[in-house]
């Protein structure tokens, strides 16, 4: 008769074996549930409408909306039939343009709003732009200085506006006149913000630019060359040609030289005529 006791220790070892695969299940489940979270909190998309605007600038916009805009625009930015359009998705850029050039609110019915001088001071204009953005959404205008928004490539910019802006600005920003009584304005007066501002929103006749047509570089490099080529605003003109006869262009500039050329040949007919 065996004397002989059980040896557990092959159970023990399947045990323990298990009890660490349980652990190493749990352990890549926890890193698996982090990493999707974290994709998530990477992928997901930043929405339009700042859900943290500031309360109180939001609660002041709203009180200057009340007195100034709501009659045009509705108590809840959804606009007025024949007085004022929907202001829902424009977005903080559109209202930095209307309001910082003076043409809204609207002074004078006509074709178009005019470049004025503006009714509120910064302060009340970041306070409008945050209670539309707060309540309508649409697209901002970066933080930045009017430094940081000027571009550096020149060339660039000069191709992206003679491409996309020249055939109603002129090919340096002089303006020119559209149909049914509208105009592109002449881009001298317009500050960095308030181009970037228009790109963003289009106001008018203008198309918009979204960062998928116009990169923000590329935005920025189109603002460089308005203001490398402006002639008052915020810029000084740059003509190494010489006189930049108002910087219309080509037109101009050849009606000079066909004038002076045909005053030249005038002149040496006479010339020779008298020699004979």
């Amino acid at each position: 008769m065996s004397d002989r006791t059980p040896r557990p220790r092959r159970t023990w070892a399947r045990a323990g074996t298990r009890t660490r695969r349980r652990i190493a299940g749990f352990v890549a489940l926890g890193v698996a549930l982090l990493a999707v979270g974290g994709i998530y909190a990477v992928a997901q998309p930043t929405p339009q409408v700042a859900a943290s605007q500031d309360t109180a600038l939001v609660r002041e916009g709203q009180t200057l909306f009340d007195n100034s805009c709501i009659t045009c625009h509705g108590s809840n930015l959804q606009g007025v039939v024949g007085r004022g359009p929907s202001l829902i998705g424009v977005g903080q850029a559109s209202v930095y343009f209307q309001v910082s050039t003076g043409r809204m609110p609207l002074k004078v019915q006509g074709a178009q709003a005019e470049r004025g001088k503006s009714e509120f001071d910064p302060a009340q204009i970041d306070a409008l732009g945050a209670y539309i953005q707060a309540n309508g959404g649409g697209p901002t205008v970066p933080a930045a200085t009017d430094e940081e928004l000027i571009g550096s490539d020149l060339g660039r910019g000069g191709e992206l506006f003679r491409l996309n802006c020249a055939q109603c600005h002129n090919f340096t920003g002089r303006g020119g006149a559209l149909s049914s009584g509208k105009f592109a304005p002449v881009l001298d007066p317009a500050n960095p913000h308030q181009i970037y501002a228009a790109m963003l929103s289009g106001p008018g006749n203008m198309p918009t630019f979204a960062d998928s047509q116009l990169t923000p570089e590329e935005k920025r490099d189109v603002i460089g060359y308005i203001k490398s080529v402006g002639s008052g605003g915020d810029s000084v003109g740059v003509n190494p040609g010489g006189n930049g006869l108002g910087g219309f262009g080509p037109v101009p500039e050849g009606l000079v030289a066909f004038f002076v050329g045909l005053a030249a040949l005038i002149g040496i007919s006479l010339w020779i005529g008298s020699r004979q």
